[in-house]
This record gives structure tokens, C-alpha cells and sequence, in this order.
């Protein structure tokens, strides 16, 4: 499922970047250590998932009931909503041009505002068809403890980072429980 998202996000930043952009830099999912370089084709957009976490707001006790025209319903869990957060840098070739990285970070952070939920025509994989939408979230404060010391331990120097944040649904149960529907009640 991780890599569908992976997947959905690429799909919606190659068809929503300006044209001029999306056949200029190649997209990735690295660790945005110092050795990212040496691993992807620069400039690079890198989106580095680093935090899976439930979304304990949005979870859902209540059954899901379906009726059935056989006179059955079938009752099952509800998805778990799981908020998985990505830190996006961009890696210019010329790694002192702050300008070309201001410049296509600013390009990624108009595309990812542009969608409080990501269309159904950029879902990829398992991902296609899910209910409730994919809501996101950009430019929140992220997961993270400390930006410093994320970047410490990358090994690398910090660098400008917008958090974005997609909340999948995830089916747990794949068996759904058959039942009788009860049609009165008697006292």
C-alpha cells in the first residue's frame, strides 16, 4: 500500500507540475542523506516518508453494515485511517543554487495546496476506488521532534523542508461476517 502512495504521488506531481518542470527533474523516495546525490538523477524532488502513524481522530467503531437482495447483511470493520507523513526537499545539480531550489519547492508546495483530498485520477494500485478520499495535509507542523537534529542524523546540512501528510484508509479484515437480517421484532 505504501508503494501505491508512493506511486499516486509521483503520478499527481509529474501531471501538475508546469510542463517546463516534470521533464526536467526526476522524482524520488530516498533517504535524504548526503549520498542522495550519487543515488538519483539531479535536480530531484525527494519524498521521504518518514512517519506511518493511526489517526486516532478519525477512527471508527461503528460496524459497517451492507444489506444483501438475498435477504442477508453482511457486517465488517471499518478501514483504519493511517496518516503517513513525507518530508519534501528538492536537490538542485548545482547544490549551492538556493534559487533553483527555492524556485521548484515553491512549484511542488503550489501543487500539493492545490488538493485537500488527492483525485481519484492520480490513485494508483490499491489505492484506486478507496473510501473515504485520501484527505492531506501540507505545511503543518510535522511529526518531528526537531528539524536539526533529523538533519544531523541524515548526516547532511539542513535544507528548506515542507511536511505534507496523506491519510490512506486501511482494510484489516478481509472476511466479511454473513448474517440474517431480522425483519421484526416480537415481545
Amino acid at each position: 500500500m505504501l508503494d501505491d502512495l508512493d506511486l499516486t504521488l509521483e503520478e499527481l506531481l509529474k501531471l501538475e507540475l508546469p510542463a517546463t518542470l516534470a521533464g526536467q527533474v526526476s522524482i524520488s523516495f530516498a533517504t535524504p542523506d548526503s549520498d542522495l546525490a550519487t543515488k538519483v538523477q539531479l535536480p530531484a524532488i525527494d519524498l521521504f516518508l518518514y512517519d506511518v502513524r493511526e489517526n486516532v481522530e478519525l477512527r471508527d467503531s461503528e460496524w459497517l453494515v451492507e444489506r444483501q437482495n438475498n435477504g442477508t447483511a453482511t457486517k465488517k470493520r471499518p478501514p483504519v485511517r493511517v496518516d503517513c507523513s513525507y518530508a519534501i526537499t528538492v536537490w538542485p545539480a548545482d547544490r549551492a543554487d538556493a534559487q533553483t531550489e527555492h524556485r521548484l519547492l515553491g512549484e511542488v508546495m503550489k501543487v500539493l495546496l492545490r488538493y485537500r483530498k488527492i483525485p481519484a485520477k492520480f490513485l494508483q494500485g490499491n489505492l484506486k476506488g478507496q473510501s473515504p478520499p485520501m484527505r492531506t495535509s501540507a505545511l503543518l507542523s510535522s511529526q518531528l521532534q526537531s528539524l536539526g537534529e533529523f538533519w544531523q542524523a541524515m548526516g547532511g546540512k539542513p535544507k528548506v523542508t515542507l511536511n505534507y501528510t496523506v491519510t490512506v484508509s486501511v482494510e484489516v479484515e478481509e472476511a466479511a461476517e454473513t448474517l440474517p437480517v431480522v425483519f421484526e421484532k416480537r415481545i
